[in-house]
């Protein structure tokens, strides 16, 4: 039977981690630091926005003594919301977008175990634009389905005589199971490409598409290894996110001290002194908190995401060692015999 890479392979990523990471280089910690900020933590967090609907009941009545009163719609509100609306999505499609030509910049500083953030987004920036397409293509499916789940509730809150309450819950209950398929897979899918079809894209110099073309025979011939990765890797990446998050916070809550000393006098400015400038200096030093913060997670989720990323490009080599992206740091780890060779 042959070995289970997933498993071989946990030993081998640490040494790399520690191989590229240490003695530590304050310059190289920073730069990862930076790409790290774009690449993202393990696992994503994403805001989600609730809407309720009233439903039956004299709406012209006016609210009862003491309820909620909506504001009136106007189209200044309107045109507010929309600009908002439209900021936000900008600038969530900006960082995507960066995001994704600095997964390539992250995975050639793997590599080459040199941290040069403006040499490798120059070489890059293109497969990043590919990749950031595909990545939309995604988000737009996904939020299709969304869509395609809610349609019976929104029809129903539109217009209640369309849509009953019943078929609408029945109509989700229907099509949720295939939703959590969908999911599932949709997830799977971005989380391979970003593992292994970024690697492919930068051996090959190829487009997604192509990169998917050629990790498919790979996937094919091998479903036990790589169902094994998806295990191992989901329980590292939960893992490595409660790491970050305890070890984060702990550096957050004791970077309050210094912080703490100059909201109290933000406070004091504010109550004794002057209103303006006690507000100035409380909003000054609450964005440097949060910049601090920001700080403290990118930099404590270095050894992470290198880890992780190690991990997923030394499986690779391991399954199809013509894709070995990392084949001195392979040698490096287990011999030099062992140059682009698969554990076992």
């Amino acid at each position: 039977m042959a070995p289970l890479f997933a498993l071989e392979d946990l030993d081998d990523a640490f040494d790399a981690t520690a191989g590229f990471l240490r003695p530590v280089d304050r310059s190289t910690w920073v730069k990862l630091a930076f790409v790290a900020l774009f690449i993202g933590g393990p696992g994503a967090n994403a805001n989600s926005v609730q809407w309720s609907f009233g439903g039956g009941g004299d709406t012209g009545a006016g609210a009862p003594p003491g309820g909620f009163v909506p504001p009136d719609v106007t189209p200044r509100l309107v045109a507010l919301v929309a600009l908002a609306v439209a900021l936000a999505v900008t600038l969530a499609l900006l960082f995507g977008l960066v995001g994704s030509v600095m997964e390539f910049v992250f995975v050639q500083s793997l590599r080459t175990e040199a941290v040069r953030v403006r040499e490798y987004w120059s070489a890059h920036w293109r497969r990043g634009l590919r990749l950031f397409g595909f990545r939309v293509a995604l988000g737009l499916f996904v939020l299709g389905s969304v869509l395609l789940l809610a349609v019976p509730f929104l029809l129903g809150a539109i217009d209640p005589t369309t849509v009953g309450t019943g078929a609408a819950i029945a109509f989700f209950l229907l099509v949720l199971p295939v939703f959590v398929v969908v999911a599932v897979a949709v997830g799977v899918v971005n989380g391979f490409t970003t593992v292994f079809v970024v690697p492919i894209m930068l051996l090959e110099d190829c487009g997604v598409l192509a990169g998917w073309r050629r990790l498919w025979p790979s996937i094919r011939s091998e479903p036990l290894q790589f169902l094994a990765y998806l295990v191992a890797s989901f329980f590292l990446g939960v893992l490595g996110g409660v790491l970050v998050l305890v070890v984060a916070l702990v550096l957050a809550l004791a970077a309050l001290v210094p912080f703490g000393v100059l909201f109290a006098v933000g406070g004091a400015i504010l109550v004794f002194a002057s209103e303006a400038a006690g507000i100035g200096m409380l909003a000054l030093v609450g964005a440097a908190y949060a910049l601090a913060a920001l700080a403290i997670v990118a930099v404590v989720q270095v050894p992470v995401q290198t880890y992780l990323r190690y991990y997923a490009l030394l499986f690779l080599g391991d399954v199809d060692p013509a894709l070995d992206a990392v084949p001195d740091q392979r040698a490096r780890v287990r011999g030099d015999d062992a140059a682009g060779e698969p554990a076992s």
